[in-house]
Formats: structure tokens, C-alpha cells, sequence
């Protein structure tokens, strides 16, 4: 999106309607070229290199009616399963593993090119050991070699990286070899001699991929860039609405309440809020309803005076006062109690607070969003939640959608959180196959965005891979198919749905809660609230 600061009234309008229909421009182009476009891998990987993210730019920025040519649009096939190599490596790398030295000298020849760099090996060992240093683009490997096999050469460099191009080299040809050698994950099978015409053809076209790749990667960058709303990634429908009104809402809302599952990102909504507010000059102070203790609450919240209470030895600034002239985020406003939604209530109402121990009212100026995940209706119709707060705090309400309800926006997460990921740790993580894009699109992802996060975050820690396959996932997303869970979750409440989730998530770690608070994206104290609530629940059906 373009301009996410500084709106006014009379640009604000015409700015959402125009970035929008560009964006939608761009997304149309994307969905043509990936129909048109080179025929999907099961194996082949996602374009995506570390350190290739440099380029500065808008796609958003072309004007109503520019004719976009027809490269850019055939590039921009950002879910092509080509392979992405580094803009600043433009060469293709060849490496070729025979034991006739004379043959691989032939190849050197005949492959000898200004953009081509060939480099070989006289045994396996040597080339296994090339290939995870330079890894080529194409890897010519002769069947029959001592100590090691072609085949078992090949499956040594598809398990290495299963969208590196490997063709086998034979002096006798056979169909069952040339079966077996193709359902092992070749790309094709010469005899020797090898005919140098088919070869070069396999690498002009490969040359031809090549190119296309780092337009590509440019594009899905521009793409990527202007996909993000305050760091807020998507380019759905559900998201491109949830933009939209908060850009509507920010300059001029006193109380926002934003809902949705754990997960959705609400507390990057809030930001997004009073980032576009006239407050955004001031404070955004957040609260976690949910971490404070009920008995400190009030002064949490208000602040309290030296001496108000046994153990305070000094004032303490609240979180209101704190905010001043900025914003308040009250997380999971839905658990706090009675008394403390009524001296809330107030706070709003009169824009005053009271210190504890203290008789004098002060002024604040703040803006405040609550966030929950509750259904805060069925509170008020249960009498947990007071009814006059709940108008009070829903003068405008966002929901935000969860994950399952927007997996157009999964590819876009994907390529976001490893890009990220990989930078942080320092690897350089290319990308994801597509069967393992398959499997997490398969996933009903009941924590939403951020369980999305914790899972790519691991996997981007613990592969030793520069491509993420399935074989990298969790086990329980390997294990189960996430449609089997919905089929048989189908009449459960949501929080049947999230103790029976994590449940699975901690038998899946063997039990460590650490691990599985980490990969659910939840604190400790929530994870053992959760599984206290389910073990009350078993022992009130015994």
C-alpha cells in the first residue's frame, strides 16, 4: 500500500479506492501469469534467496492504463516452483560427476559459455561435497561409478535440495533404469555418448528460467512490499476490508474494539490504528487484561500513591496516565472483572482516573482499542461482561478474519516470515517446495497467523537445508491431515476446538509444555490455563 502515515480527510477516500483497484491489478496479473506459466513441480521450489530483497520500488505506483509487458507479467508467477537464484549471480552453475576424466573435460567444452560455469568431480564423494558448496543449477551424474552409484547419488542431492535439476549419464541404457532413475527425482536420462545438441538446448532453456527467476523475484518483492498495511501482510478480500476500515476509522476514533481468534493479529491492527491516528505522535501503551492479577488491576491500570496498599513504597504511573496524549491497548479486555469493567466504564466516560489511595481525579487525553477473542455478546447475554461497556467500547467494531478463512494469503505469509526468519539467523533459507505448501495449505490452522510464524521460525532454526520440505515440518502437521480434524471437529465449541489442538500440539513434543507453549504461540500461563480448563472438564463428565 501507498502512504501509511500522514492522511488527510480528502485524500483518505480516494487513496483507499485507488490502492486498492492496484492492487487488485496486480493480483489479476498474477493469477493470469500463474495459469500460463511453467508446469508445476511436486518438487520444485518456491523463488525465494536470501539477500535477494534489495530492490526499492512500487508496482502499485503504474499508472491507470499502462500497458504492462508481457516478460513482466510471465515473471511474475510467483508461485511457479522455479528455483530463484540471487540477482547478483546471473551464471548458471553446472556440475558434472563422472569418473572418465575425458568425459568430463568433453562437457567443459561443450557447456563453456561466458554465462556458464561448469565444475567437476571424478567421484561421488568429491561431487556430493561440490554440489552442497556451490549449488548448481543442473548436476550431471554418470550411473555407474565406484564406491557410489549414480542413483544413490541422486537421491543423496534430491534430499539435499529436491528442486536442484539432476540428469543421469549412462553408457547402457535401460527402461528400468531410466523408470527408476526419473520416480527418484531426475530430470532426465542421456546415454552416452551424450548429445551435445540435447544438452545445450536442457541449458538455454535453464538459462531462459534463470532469467526469468530474478525478474520474478524482483516482482514477488514489489508484490510482497505492497502487500503489507502497517506490517500486516494479505492481499485478500477479508484483508483488503479489514485496511479499509481501519484506515477510515484511525483519525477519527475516540474507542475502537477489535475481535478475532487468538492469533488473527489483533495487537498489529491496534498498531496500524494508532499509527494513522493524530495521536500517533504519543505513547501506544498496551495492557494484557489477561496477565494481571485481579487484585493489582485497578493499579495497573490507574496507577496508586506511596503508601495506598502494603508494599508500595513509591507512586507508581498507570497505564492510562502513561498513555497520555496516545493510546491505550486493552488485550483481552474480556478478562477483566466485574468491578474493574465498572471503574473502566468511568475512565471512559469522563476521560478522569483516580490513583489508588488517592482522592484527587486526574485528566487523561487517550484513545482506547480493546482486543478479545471472546464472543463479548454472549457475555453480556450471560451477565459477565457489562452491557453499557460493551456499547461503549463497540462504537466501532473490526474483526479481523482468521487463517483458514483467508489461505489466499498463506503463499505471501510463507515467503514473508522465511525471508524473515533467514535474516534473523543468519541462513540462507531460499524458499519452500511445493509439496510442503500443499501440506500447511491442507493445515486448519486453529492458531492462526501466529502459529504460522512459530512453525516457519522453527523450521527456519532447525533445517540444514537451504529448501524447506515436508520432511522439515512438525510431525503433527505430517502426521494428520488437517481435513480429517475438521471433519471430525465439525460440532465442537472453540474452545473444545483449542484444548483439543493443544492437546495434540504437547503429545507431538512429548510432552515438554515449554515446547509446545513456543510452537502454539502462547505463553506458559495461558497453556496451563488451557489444559487446567480441559482437565476440570474431564473430571466434571466423570
Amino acid at each position: 500500500m501507498t502512504g501509511r502515515s500522514g492522511l488527510t480527510d480528502d485524500t483518505l477516500a480516494g487513496g483507499i479506492a485507488q490502492d486498492f483497484n492496484n492492487l487488485l491489478g496486480v493480483i489479476l496479473g498474477l493469477s493470469f501469469a500463474r495459469q500460463c506459466l511453467w508446469k508445476a513441480d511436486a518438487l520444485s521450489v518456491g523463488p525465494f534467496h536470501s539477500g535477494t530483497y534489495c530492490r526499492q520500488g512500487t508496482i502499485l505506483g503504474i499508472e491507470s492504463g499502462t500497458k504492462i509487458d508481457a516478460c513482466d507479467l510471465e515473471a511474475a508467477s510467483y508461485l511457479s516452483g522455479i528455483e530463484m537464484p540471487a540477482p547478483s549471480s546471473s551464471k548458471l552453475r553446472v556440475v558434472a560427476i563422472d569418473d572418465d576424466e575425458q568425459h568430463l573435460k568433453f562437457i567443459a567444452t561443450v557447456l563453456s559459455r561466458e554465462n556458464v560455469v561448469v565444475s567437476t568431480a571424478g567421484n561421488p564423494q568429491d561431487g556430493l561435497k561440490l554440489v552442497s558448496k556451490e549449488h548448481p543449477h543442473l548436476v550431471l551424474v554418470d550411473l555407474v561409478m565406484p564406491g557410489m552409484s549414480g542413483l544413490e547419488t541422486l537421491e543423496r542431492i534430491v534430499e539435499f535440495d529436491p528442486a536442484m535439476e539432476v540428469v543421469l549419464l549412462t553408457g547402457q541404457y535401460s527402461t528400468e533404469s531410466a523408470v527408476e532413475a526419473i520416480q527418484k527425482g531426475a530430470a532426465d536420462y542421456l546415454t552416452k555418448p551424450v548429445d551435445v545438441e540435447k544438452l545445450e538446448k536442457r541449458v538455454e532453456s535453464l538459462l531462459s528460467d534463470l532469467q526469468k527467476g530474478q525478474r520474478c523475484v524482483q516482482l514477488e518483492q514489489e508484490l510482497l512490499e505492497n502487500s503489507q498495511f502497517a506490517s500486516i501482510v494479505g492481499h485478500s478480500a477479508a484483508m483488503l476490508e479489514v485496511f479499509h476500515r481501519i484506515r477510515r476509522v484511525a483519525p477519527h476514533f475516540r474507542t475502537v474494539l477489535l475481535t478475532g481468534e487468538t492469533g488473527v493479529g489483533k495487537e498489529l491492527a491496534a498498531r496500524a490504528l494508532h499509527k494513522l491516528s493524530p495521536a500517533c505522535s504519543g505513547p501506544l501503551v498496551t495492557c494484557n487484561c489477561s496477565a494481571v492479577v485481579e487484585t493489582l488491576a485497578e493499579s495497573e491500570l490507574f496507577g496508586h500513591v506511596k503508601g495506598a496498599f502494603t508494599g508500595a513504597v513509591q507512586d507508581r504511573v498507570g497505564v492510562f496516565e502513561a498513555a497520555h496524549k496516545g493510546t491505550v491497548l486493552l488485550d483481552e479486555v474480556g478478562e477483566l472483572s466485574l468491578s474493574m469493567q465498572t471503574k473502566l466504564l468511568r475512565v471512559l466516560q469522563d476521560q478522569q482516573i483516580q490513583k489508588v489511595g488517592s482522592p484527587v481525579s486526574r485528566q487523561v487525553d487517550v484513545r482506547v482499542i480493546a482486543a478479545t477473542h471472546r464472543d463479548l455478546e454472549a457475555m453480556v447475554n450471560n451477565q459477565r461482561f457489562r452491557e453499557d461497556l460493551f456499547y461503549r467500547l463497540s462504537m466501532v467494531q473490526i474483526k479481523l478474519p482468521a487463517l483458514a478463512q483467508r489461505k489466499e494469503d498463506l503463499p505471501l505469509l510463507e515467503r514473508y516470515f522465511i525471508k524473515r526468519f533467514a535474516e534473523q539467523y543468519g541462513k540462507p533459507v531460499r524458499g519452500i517446495t511445493r509439496r510442503a505448501q500443499a501440506l500447511l495449505a491442507r493445515h486448519c490452522w486453529p492458531g492462526n497467523v501466529r502459529e504460522l510464524e512459530n512453525v516457519l521460525g522453527s523450521v527456519c532454526m532447525m533445517t540444514e537445508s537451504e529448501t524447506i520440505d515436508v520432511a522439515d515440518l512438525p510431525e503433527y502437521l505430517r502426521e494428520r491431515p488437517a481435513v480429517e480434524l475438521q471433519q471430525e471437529d465439525t460440532l465442537l465449541t472453540l474452545e473444545q476446538v483449542e484444548r483439543t489442538h493443544t492437546l495434540r500440539m504437547l503429545k507431538s513434543v512429548g510432552g515438554n509444555k515449554v515446547r509446545a507453549a513456543e510452537l502454539l504461540g502462547v505463553s506458559r500461563a495461558k497453556l496451563y490455563r488451557i489444559l487446567g480448563e480441559s482437565e476440570a472438564c474431564e473430571g466434571t463428565a466423570t
